[in-house]
């Protein structure tokens, strides 16, 4: 899954009552079904979305779950992204929701309408915390409940085919590197193997908020509920690329929308015929499996303050705030991101486990792509604690913002217009964009 998914939420109008939790059991906390047998049975619903690959990866920890707590079950409901959003929002405002559901950088809009369980209260009892990246809580803390826990974790990088790097008689960049080293290192490679060959994708748009935070802005100032940045801030960055792009070091943008860079089956990294582009963590085990090049994985080049980038969440897990059981709620979210085996079950099929504990359970049983994922994110995590920057939400209306931005590089690519006029008529229609989809 990408990052975040953008998604609007129907208000969760009616209270729950029975349906919530599937049994009409009261509230309480701790387990259920004692050594007397006298306690009622917790039974708990949660919804996710996903192929059958992670149907089975989660009903086989549920499993484990329920042995270790055998006073709770829980009934789980999976389906393709597709129409997960419309299911959800439309047994929240019936009141049927899930006590335990599944969210994506869509988070705001569910937290914004108050549907959501306020963890607050469970903190360091049922749900233990203390092992989680900060940038992990902040990112679950909205408008100051903790109403969300993040069930895996990525970091946006460069991802680099070093089979390329070692044709080319280029050395691999390190962490440290700065976006004047990125533009010659790209030309460079282009220019030693021939046509044919580039040193990168242009990734403008999916580095927009990145280069921003660089430069002390960013993309969606969520706490003011405003864009984080104007239209000077955006032009040295259009006009990086240009210069880089004309210089011969960029794919071509024919080539990039023929092979999307996001796309393992055509992308030109996995036929060794572009040497870098920006990816989440956790695709590089895919574009491994789909090439005998060798890649690896770089921070991001830096800006003037540090990289802008954080460990970011995949996905995560919310309570319906009107479950009946917010204890045993918490209790399985403590499971899913602290429990060993649980860890080992549900490997990165989510995204790099939240915790230290975690990811340090894994490490014996990775393949050498998922050990350069943990390495690489746990350098993030680490910078981020000497440079920290603002957790990214999705601004309102981002799919036709991301749609603008990407048609801006293409016109600029095609010599259309002029960067100048690009970036003027971009900024303008993401301000459009932006005020006609807030609802604030």
């Amino acid at each position: 899954m990408a990052v975040t998914l953008s998604a609007c939420g129907n208000s969760g109008g009616a209270g729950a009552g029975n349906n919530a939790a599937g049994s009409g059991s009261p509230a309480g906390s701790g387990n259920a079904g004692g050594a007397g047998g006298d306690q009622k049975q917790v039974e708990l619903r949660m919804m996710w979305w996903g192929d059958q690959k992670r149907a089975d990866l989660t009903n086989k920890a549920i499993e484990l779950f329920e042995q270790k707590n055998p006073g709770i079950t829980i009934t789980g409901e999976f389906g393709p992204s597709d129409g997960y959003f419309d299911k959800l929002n439309t047994q929240l405002a019936s009141g049927t929701a899930p006590d335990i559901f599944f969210l994506g950088g869509n988070v705001v809009d569910y937290a914004n309408k108050g549907v959501l369980l306020d963890l607050g209260s469970y903190k360091d009892k049922e749900l233990n915390l203390s092992d989680m990246d900060t940038t992990m809580i902040e990112y679950g803390t909205i408008g100051g409940k903790l109403v969300h826990i993040s069930a895996g974790a990525n970091a946006r990088g460069i991802v680099i085919n070093k089979t390329m790097f070692e044709k080319a008689g280029v050395e691999v960049p390190q962490d440290g590197w700065n976006w004047d080293d990125f533009a010659r290192i790209s030309k460079e490679i282009s220019d030693k193997l021939g046509k044919g060959y580039y040193g990168t994708y242009n990734f403008t748009t999916d580095s927009l908020d990145i280069y921003l935070k660089q430069n002390g802005k960013q993309l969606y100032d969520m706490a003011n509920n405003k864009l984080g940045f104007e239209e000077a801030d955006l032009l040295p960055w259009f006009q990086y690329w240009d210069k880089t792009s004309k210089a011969g070091g960029v794919v071509t943008p024919d080539l990039q929308v023929s092979n999307p860079p996001t796309d393992a089956s055509k992308s030109l990294i996995i036929t060794g015929k572009a040497a870098m582009t920006l990816l989440p963590s956790n695709m590089l085990a895919s574009f491994q499996s789909a090439t005998k090049d060798e890649l690896t994985m770089v921070q991001v080049p830096r800006g003037p303050k540090g990289t802008g980038v954080v460990f970011e969440s995949s996905q995560g897990i919310s309570g319906y705030g009107k479950t009946e059981h917010p204890a045993e709620v918490a209790k399985f979210m403590n499971f899913w991101i602290n429990d060993p085996e649980a860890a080992k079950i549900l490997g990165s099929n989510r995204g790099v486990p939240v915790t230290a504990s975690s990811r340090k359970a894994l490490e014996a049983d990775a393949t050498a792509a998922d050990k350069i994922v943990y390495d690489f994110t746990s350098r993030v995590s680490e910078a981020n604690k000497k440079e920290p920057f603002a957790i990214s939400y999705n601004p309102p209306g981002n799919a036709e913002f991301i749609k603008l931005s990407d048609n801006t590089v293409q016109k600029i690519g095609f010599g259309k217009e002029s960067v100048e006029k690009a970036v003027s008529e971009f900024y303008s229609g993401t301000v459009k964009i932006f005020n006609s989809n807030n609802n604030s």
